[in-house]
């Protein structure tokens, strides 16, 4: 005899649990089955984005930007630190601690929410039908009104150069990297590929970065791109576009690659190698055989705008569906299904879904580049303004990169934002609060902006767009 739910959550990762807390606060009868398993055993509900992704990451950007400043900037503020080390052991330890105080935090949510958090797999048979096995081999059958699929996904394995767990590695091992990597190969030139090979070259690696596109960044503005190529080549990250990666031979001396660009056939020999080519979705074992549930030709799962599948009460959310591999798009993906299950009125709005890249400066856009803008034919109009000319980012030693809004000629509105700079992935949520309530350039430009603050750059790249900027020489 099956259990009986309203909605079956699979998958616990940021639109998993977050689709099952939401369903719980409207008082629906909710299971969230999750199998993640960390490499020492233990599991934990938060998907790749908390347990090997997005937090574990972030701790460490941190830590190395921390490092960094103390042995390269500190001087310029007149603090004089004597010889700086950074202990790899304790970084990691502190990296740890703060996965599992948050991801033990879902645990406690769920509990305060009335959700059943159950460890192990979950794969939908149709008819609401949910197998679940635990991870000690128990199986039960159970059933709800609402199945909602937010199984993720996983890193891309190059079948030239498969991971090896020590040499050649995906992007979670070099999360745990227990020393520095004399010379690190980086296949891939993405956020990922970006943000990892930034902590390790900041620790003391010699990164080199093999992008097989020519264009960097190819999904940002070009302008921001450009000027975001030249800061990371400063700082000593080796960036070569065009490179395909054909080969590579583990050695007793590290890893050879072989790779083609624009003027043959090229050999990098590193330590270590993070593949970070971009990811798929992750449906393995999901889907039983009277399932119905269509996948396209790239194994996403089949939705509408509202995250429906062509089964009846079956839902997918996140990674594992189209849109931008994103933690906040899949969470708000998850409580918007949540909402329409509780016959709620609810929507996303795909249109202002911000991207960020947690390098230093960081990279952080939303809406429309200007590329975009031009080729839709409609007249736009373009403001910028450089941290150079910003107070508080020369306080901080950090006045490198700039603030570029893009508004339609016709009607003002602002259809996108570009930043390269200090607190970038902050300062973008202003104007995607702008854009979400449809804002014009002139409403950034006639609210008021505290000094000396970072955000005056927004503001300041708003008055642009009008040639009205008052700390910047007009056009």
């Amino acid at each position: 005899m099956s259990e009986k739910y309203d909605v079956i959550v699979i998958g616990a990762g940021p639109a998993g649990y977050v689709a099952a807390i939401r369903a719980g606060q409207h008082g629906l009868k909710t299971a969230c089955i999750d199998k993640w398993k960390n490499y020492d055993g233990s599991t934990a509900f938060g998907g790749t984005c908390l347990n090997a992704g997005c937090i574990p990451s972030k701790a460490l950007l941190e830590s190395s930007e921390l490092y960094h400043r103390a042995r390269e900037e500190f001087s310029v503020h007149g603090i004089s630190t004597g010889e700086v080390s950074m202990d790899i052991g304790a970084m990691q330890k502190r990296k740890a601690g703060i996965v599992k105080q948050l991801t033990g935090g879902i645990t406690a949510l769920f509990k305060a929410n009335k959700v059943d958090g159950l460890q192990g797999s979950g794969e939908f048979l149709g008819d609401g039908k949910v197998r679940y096995v635990s991870h000690d081999g128990e199986e039960k059958m159970l059933e709800a009104e609402h199945v909602v699929l937010a199984t993720g996904s996983e890193p891309i394995e190059l079948k030239s150069i498969p991971f090896d767990e020590v040499n050649v590695v995906d992007s979670w091992r070099a999360l745990e990297f227990d020393a520095v990597p004399p010379r690190l190969g980086v296949i891939g030139g993405g956020v990922i590929g970006l943000e990892l090979g930034s902590v390790w070259k900041r620790l003391g690696s010699e990164v080199t970065v093999l992008e097989a596109m020519d264009d960097f960044l190819f999904m940002a503005d070009r302008q921001i791109a450009k000027d975001a190529l030249r800061q990371f080549k400063r700082q000593g990250l080796d960036i070569k576009l065009g490179a395909k990666v054909t080969a590579a031979e583990v050695g007793d001396s590290g890893v050879a690659l072989s790779y083609e660009d624009k003027t043959g056939t090229q050999q990098l020999q590193v330590d270590k190698v993070v593949v970070a080519v971009g990811r798929r979705p992750y449906t393995e074992g999901l889907l039983g055989a009277g399932a119905g549930i269509e996948l396209d030709e790239r194994g996403f799962i089949k939705v509408d705008e509202e995250c429906r599948t062509g089964v009846d009460g079956v839902w997918a959310v996140g990674d594992a569906v189209r849109g931008p591999m994103l933690a906040h798009k899949g969470s708000e993906e998850g409580v918007m299904v949540a909402d329409l299950i509780a016959g709620e009125v609810a929507e996303v709005n795909y249109a202002v879904i911000p991207s960020i890249i947690y390098t230093a400066p960081e990279v952080a856009w939303v809406g429309k580049t200007e590329e975009q803008a031009k080729e839709s034919g409609l007249p736009y109009k373009v403001g910028t303004f450089s941290f150079a000319a910003n107070g508080r980012a020369k306080g901080m030693e950090q006045a490198v990169g700039m603030v570029k809004i893009i508004a339609s000629a016709d009607d003002d509105l602002i259809i996108g934002a570009h930043i390269l700079g200090p607190m970038a992935g902050e300062l973008i949520g202003e104007i995607v609060l702008g854009m979400e309530f449809s804002a014009s350039a002139e409403d950034l430009q006639r609210t008021i902006h505290a000094h000396p603050t970072l955000s005056e750059a927004v503001h300041e790249a708003a008055l642009a767009v009008d040639n009205r900027a008052i700390h910047a020489i007009n056009k």
